[in-house]
């Protein structure tokens, strides 16, 4: 073989090994849009640290995260076809399913109430009996309310047992300032660290051991008509890969975070990050069916939603 043909073939190989690496950089990962429920915080530790220790990757995928404008935002993105995969709420989405909208879940983040209702601790209030007479603040009503007038029943009180204050949006402050004794719809991972930071101890009351089923309060939604899309169960691995990742590593985890948003580097959500970390779904894909049918019993049973549907209505589940 001369010398001609032996350049000749190897240039070949180069440009057949050339033009399959770049058909493999454009086609081994797929892009897939996730819409926060707020700005990146702790709730979301399992997606960052999915993206940066590359979880997402392994599973050929880029995950875009965009923080919303408002809350509210992922269910009618998604809906719309606006994103791939929202973060929302279990009770508000039954409500947004009840209402027609063609959404699923597909997963869970936190598979555990994190609200609760919070009271200082030395303000002789030390069960939810002894809310009888005081002074409890709320936000918005709605599912809250519900819940409130739930734990109260379930301690053989009602709600005109007590007085109701509407704080809105400074509970926190309400609470300090001692407006009211005690109040309703505080995140547990949040509003209790915050408040202790400022020297004060809480107690709190959880509505998983005061008569409300237990649900997930942050779930992955999808459009229904993409329901066996088939990143989806990927995303759902590589975010189980992080969450056990976090179990073993939650420092390090912190300080990954910290770097890739440097503005949440505070006591607050440090004390969050490590309060948030038994709440995460160990395993995000799998769909506990009674806990739902439960759940979606109780919303009905207190006109939360209307229509009884079948669980495959509300969740897909993906890990047999």
């Amino acid at each position: 073989m001369n010398k001609l043909l032996i350049s000749t073939v190897a240039t070949f190989f180069l440009l057949m090994f050339c033009a399959s690496s770049t058909y493999a950089s454009e086609t081994a990962t797929e892009k897939i849009t996730i819409i926060l429920d707020w700005f990146p915080n702790p709730d979301h530790a399992p997606i960052i640290i999915a993206k940066a220790l590359g979880y997402f990757g392994e599973e050929d995928l880029d995950v875009e995260l965009i923080g919303p404008a408002d809350p509210t935002d992922p269910p009618k993105w998604v809906a719309a076809k606006r994103a791939d995969i929202g973060i929302t709420y279990q009770p508000e989405f039954m409500q947004q399913v009840d209402r027609n909208m063609p959404l699923i879940s597909i997963g869970s983040l936190i598979d555990k109430p994190l609200d609760c209702i919070i009271a200082l601790e030395d303000g002789n209030i030390h069960s939810i009996k002894d809310l009888k007479g005081k002074r409890i603040g709320s936000g918005t009503g709605g599912t809250s309310a519900i819940m409130l007038k739930t734990m109260l029943k379930n301690n053989g009180l009602g709600i005109n047992d007590v007085e109701l204050i509407n704080v809105r949006y400074s509970l926190t402050q309400a609470l300090l300032a001692r407006k009211v004794d005690a109040v309703t719809g505080m995140m547990r991972n949040f509003e209790i660290p915050q408040i202790e930071s400022k020297g004060q101890h809480v107690v709190a009351f959880l509505p998983e051991e005061n008569g409300i089923p237990n649900y997930s309060v942050l779930i992955f939604i999808a459009n229904r008509e993409n329901a066996n899309d088939p990143r989806f169960p990927r995303f759902m691995t590589a975010v189980k890969k992080a969450v056990t990742w976090l179990s073993k590593h939650p420092q390090t985890g912190w300080e990954i975070y910290t770097k890739q948003y440097p503005e949440s580097n505070n006591s607050v959500n440090h004390d969050a990050w490590f309060a948030t970390m038994p709440y995460f779904a160990a395993n995000p894909a799998k769909l506990n069916r009674d806990e739902w049918q439960n759940f979606a019993e109780f919303m009905l049973e207190n006109h939360m939603i209307h229509k009884r549907q079948l669980i495959a209505r509300y969740a897909i589940e993906f890990v047999k």
